[in-house]
């Protein structure tokens, strides 16, 4: 058995939910449907989902909504239309989503999260009422009848094991399609609560462990995940097949086309994914799997940039001889919930790399006015102009030299590399540059270890 997941610019239209609809029944193993909200369907259209959550705000804020709700009933109208759906059946979409104000919620992030996942929900009852009008026997399953409970908060939440449990016990039919909204879970009170942004990957995953699925489909809009971001390379090496690990490693930093949260349900129940383009089926796309046994014919595998970090660089003299010193400061970013990323150090020297994302200048300054005064170092310095780059590959572990090779390729390009880590796992090497030498840093690497390979 398949799970299938389509993602938001694989829905977006009529034209895309009909390809969708071959790509399904093209195969009789696609048994589990997960869809994402309609996205968007020109480079001057609006996301559903964006739609939606200016929706809420426009309910938080008093502001008159009718325009909104009318453009979002349109989005949902218009492919039902494509599939000549008689109106009445899409009487309850309309209904449902005009009465979203008049629920009742614990507070307004609650509200928000419930509002966005209607992308989801609306798409799932709609892809059904398609599917049935087609002749094939569909059911809409919600999160509260498959039992998709979760945890956190209302828009960052977390599966329960207790799904897990849930979903084992979920009946279903052979011949029957399941279509399930991606995005969100029910939280133990009842209340609807989110994944974060791109989330469907997430109930994807989690149905491809909890129904025991034999492979997830991750259909998209790219033919398969490549060695670099095609924005920075022109025309990169796409990658056949790749390891759980080094999609966590490359997803950390920018990987953008498969939510790293979603790694981790399909590696606790061992199911491999497959990362495929729904304009071209046939194409094999991306296969992500098991560590165990994996034989990789590449040194590196992927290489990717992040420009979203920053770093507070601290600087005294026999810092190695204070016991507790770097406890004190993490104690200083656990007070203020701020995580850190990497925490390379010397014996006078440290710095602390975070993620510009979690943090502002007000959060900035508090935290660095606690360190200056429960540390008093000798100098205390805020870097905001961080890029962090990964050069991953199961290949690196037995190959000697591979660090040097990319440092070379750098210095070459009289890039400058203030930070050098190597991962624990030998199978990433990570560099720290500055954001505006950062694509040319990933074209120094991808030069060196694939465009010489291909000559």
């Amino acid at each position: 058995m398949k799970v299938v997941k389509f993602g938001g610019s694989s829905l977006a239209d009529g034209e895309h939910f009909a390809q969708a609809i071959k790509i399904i029944t093209a195969d009789p193993e696609r048994r589990v449907v997960v869809t994402s909200a309609p996205g968007k369907r020109n480079s001057d259209d609006t996301k559903v989902t964006d739609l939606l959550i200016q929706y809420a705000n426009q309910v938080l804020g008093g502001e008159d909504y009718t325009k909104t709700v009318e453009e979002i009933i349109g989005r949902y109208a218009a492919i039902a239309d494509y599939f000549g759906v008689e109106h009445d059946k899409l009487q309850y979409l309309s209904d449902h989503l005009n009465q979203l104000p008049s629920q009742d919620f614990p507070n307004d992030s609650y509200l928000m999260a419930t509002f966005k996942a209607h992308g989801e929900y609306l798409n799932a009852i709609l892809m059904s009422i398609v599917l049935q009008k087609l002749g094939y026997e569909a059911r809409f399953v919600s999160p509260v009848e498959a039992g998709i409970r979760v945890t956190g908060t209302p828009n960052n939440a977390s599966v329960t094991p207790e799904a897990y449990n849930l979903l084992d016990r979920f009946e279903y039919s052979d011949t029957e399609l399941l279509i399930f909204p991606g995005f969100y879970g029910i939280t133990v009170a009842g209340h609807i609560a989110t994944f974060s942004r791109g989330g469907s990957d997430i109930t994807g995953a989690i149905l491809a462990r909890g129904l025991h699925a034999d492979i997830y489909e991750n259909f998209t809009d790219v033919d398969a995940i490549y060695v670099a971001n095609p924005k920075v390379v022109v025309h990169p090496a796409a990658i056949s097949t790749m390891t759980y690990r080094e999609m966590r490693e490359l997803s950390y930093a920018g990987f953008s086309v498969f939510h790293d949260e979603a790694l981790i349900p399909a590696i606790e129940g061992n199911v491999p994914i497959n990362v495929k383009n729904t304009n071209h089926p046939e194409l094999p796309g991306t296969m992500i799997v098991p560590d165990k046994g994996f034989q990789p014919t590449d040194i590196v595998t992927g290489i990717v940039s992040g420009k979203h970090f920053a770093a507070i660089y601290l600087h005294k003299y026999l810092l190695n001889k204070e016991a507790g010193f770097t406890l004190r400061i993490l104690n200083i970013l656990a007070k203020h919930n701020v995580s850190y990323e990497h925490m390379p150090s010397g014996i006078d020297d440290i710095t602390i790399i975070l993620d510009k994302n979690q943090v502002n200048d007000e959060l900035i300054d508090m935290v660095c006015n606690e360190i200056q005064e429960e540390i008093n170092p000798d100098k205390l310095e805020w870097i905001d102009n961080y890029a962090i780059l990964m050069v991953v590959g199961e290949g690196m572990v037995n190959r000697l030299g591979v660090t040097s090779d990319i440092l070379d390729s750098l210095r070459d390009e009289n890039i400058p590399v203030p930070i050098v880590n190597q991962g624990a796992s030998r199978i990433s090497t990570m560099i720290g540059t500055y954001d505006k030498d950062a694509d040319r840093a990933v074209q120094a690497i991808y030069k060196r270890f694939f465009v010489q390979e291909e000559d």
